[in-house]
């Protein structure tokens, strides 16, 4: 859980979504032991429910782990679907082929080990929806990339923008001029990106790590 939360928060949230799938609920833990990144059961379930009122078909993910998140996505995808699961570690990405190989949906899954931007250009679109969640600086550059292959009404959706490798402190000091590096300047150029972009209709929502979600 963020810990920008309050404990009580935290402790309603896990009460209100109740059970998670066992498989789910496994890599969650898998995380945890691995003291690995993930968006986290709030987030995710965040994820499978954009994902389903777009009524999403394929799905890329700028970054993947051991694909944790790509496991939420799977349960809003039709067997017919498509997801693209990308990551620099071809250890993480055979994580990921194990775990969501236990999956009981048919959806295809591809995996691309290296650079997400190279990998997403491999690809023709469209994509109903988009995840970027690998190296901060290059957010706004994948975004301005993605941004062509998302049809109207596709979402584009960043994590990490409340914590991880930034905090709120710090990307509101960026936001409001105070300048800052790496991660950091990273989330606030994408923030003010998607916040100044007149074609998307975008949302930041306080739940995992922070995510800013835009819909083309």
């Amino acid at each position: 859980m963020p810990d920008y939360l309050p404990a009580d928060v935290e402790a309603v949230l896990d009460i209100a979504h109740g059970d998670t799938d066992p498989l789910l609920a496994e890599m969650t833990d898998h995380g945890r032991d691995r003291g690995f990144p993930t968006v986290g059961p709030a987030a995710g379930r965040v994820l499978r429910l954009l994902a389903s009122l777009v009524d999403a078909n394929r799905i890329f993910e700028f970054g993947s782990g051991f694909g944790y998140s790509a496991a939420w996505f799977l349960e809003a995808l039709p067997d017919a679907g498509e997801i693209v699961l990308t990551d620099y570690d071809a250890d993480n990405l055979a994580e990921a082929d194990s775990f969501l190989g236990r999956s009981a949906h048919d959806t295809t899954v591809h995996l691309e080990t290296g650079d997400a931007i190279e990998s997403f250009k491999r690809y023709d679109g469209p994509f109903d929806v988009v995840l970027i969640d690998h190296n901060k600086e290059a957010y706004v550059d994948a975004l301005e990339l993605a941004q062509s292959h998302v049809p109207p009404g596709g979402l584009v959706i960043a994590d990490n923008m409340l914590a991880g490798p930034v905090t709120p402190g710090t990307v509101r000091t960026a936001l409001e001029g105070g300048g800052a590096e790496d991660a950091v300047a990273g989330v606030a150029d994408y923030i003010a990106y998607v916040r100044d972009e007149t074609a998307a209709e975008s949302v930041l929502l306080p739940v995992g790590s922070g995510m800013l979600v835009s819909q083309f």
